[in-house]
C-alpha cells in the first residue's frame, strides 16, 4: 500500500508541477507524511524535484530568463544551510502552519489587494528577498514555490517562460538540497528505493502538466497559481493538525 500511494502522490504533485512551475512539495510532503515521517518524505519530494527540473529545462530551455535564474539560485544557496538546520532542530508543526497560513494571506491579498506593482526589469532587491526566502523554505521542507511565484508575479512572467524559468532554479538548488541531505544522512537506501519507485508516475505526469500549461492564458495564470497556492497550503495546515 505504502508503495501505491507513492505512485499516486507523485502522479498528482508531479503534474501541479509541470502545469504551474512549482507546487509538488505543498502537495506530495503534506501527503506523504501521512504514512512516512518528515525525515524520509522532504529528501524524496526533492529529489523528485531533481528530475522533474531537469526534464522540463530539456525541454523548455529556450524560454528560460537565464538572468533572473542566475541570481535566484545565488541568493536560494545562502539561505538553504538555515532551512536544514530548520528541519533538523525546528519545530515542524509551528514552522508549517505558520508558513501555510502565511502564504494564504498572501496569496489573499494578491488575489483582492495587489496595488499592480510591476517590475519592467529585474530587481536585485527582490531577487534577494525571494530567492533568499525560497532557499529557506526549500531547505527546511522543499516548498521553494512561494517566494518565486511572488517573483514571477511582479514581472508578469507568461506562464511558458515561468514554468521554464522556474526549472531553471529548482534544478540546482533541489541538487543543492540533496546534497546536504546526504551530507546530513537523510539520504538512506529507503529513500532511493521510494525515489526510483515515483518515477513511474512521475515521469508521464511531467508531459501531460506540460501540455496543460501550454493551454493557461496569460491574463489568468497567476489567478489559478494563487488559488492553487491556497488549496495546498490548506492541505499542508490541516495534515499537519492531524498529525499532532
Amino acid at each position: 500500500m505504502t508503495i501505491l500511494f507513492i505512485l499516486i502522490i507523485s502522479f498528482i504533485a508531479s503534474l501541479v508541477r509541470s502545469t504551474l512551475g512549482f507546487g509538488e512539495a505543498l502537495v506530495a510532503v503534506p501527503l506523504f507524511l501521512f504514512f512516512l515521517p518528515v525525515d524520509i518524505a522532504v529528501p524524496l519530494s526533492v529529489m523528485l524535484s531533481v528530475v522533474i527540473a531537469l526534464v522540463i529545462v530539456i525541454q523548455d530551455h529556450k524560454k528560460i530568463y537565464f538572468n533572473s535564474a542566475k541570481w535566484l539560485i545565488l541568493y536560494a544557496a545562502l539561505g538553504v544551510p538555515i532551512g536544514i538546520i530548520i528541519l533538523m532542530y525546528g519545530n515542524e508543526v509551528f514552522v508549517k502552519i505558520g508558513l501555510g497560513i502565511l502564504i494564504i494571506l498572501y496569496s489573499l491579498y494578491s488575489l483582492y489587494f495587489n496595488s499592480n506593482t510591476v517590475l519592467k526589469e529585474d530587481s536585485k532587491f527582490w531577487l534577494f528577498v525571494c530567492g533568499f526566502l525560497s532557499g529557506i523554505f526549500g531547505g527546511a521542507y522543499g516548498v521553494n514555490g512561494p517566494p518565486l511565484v511572488v517573483y514571477g508575479n511582479l514581472r508578469q512572467w507568461s506562464p511558458k517562460y515561468f514554468r521554464a524559468t522556474l526549472q531553471a532554479y529548482f534544478l540546482p538548488v533541489s541538487l543543492i538540497s540533496v546534497v546536504g541531505y546526504y551530507a546530513k544522512g537523510l539520504v538512506t537506501p529507503q529513500v532511493n528505493t521510494y525515489f526510483l519507485v515515483s518515477l513511474i508516475t512521475t515521469i508521464p505526469a511531467i508531459f501531460l502538466g506540460r501540455y496543460l500549461n501550454h493551454q493557461l492564458k496569460d491574463g489568468e495564470f497567476f489567478k489559478y497559481v494563487y488559488w492553487g497556492l491556497m488549496v495546498i497550503s490548506g492541505i499542508l495546515i490541516f495534515s499537519t493538525g492531524i498529525a499532532t
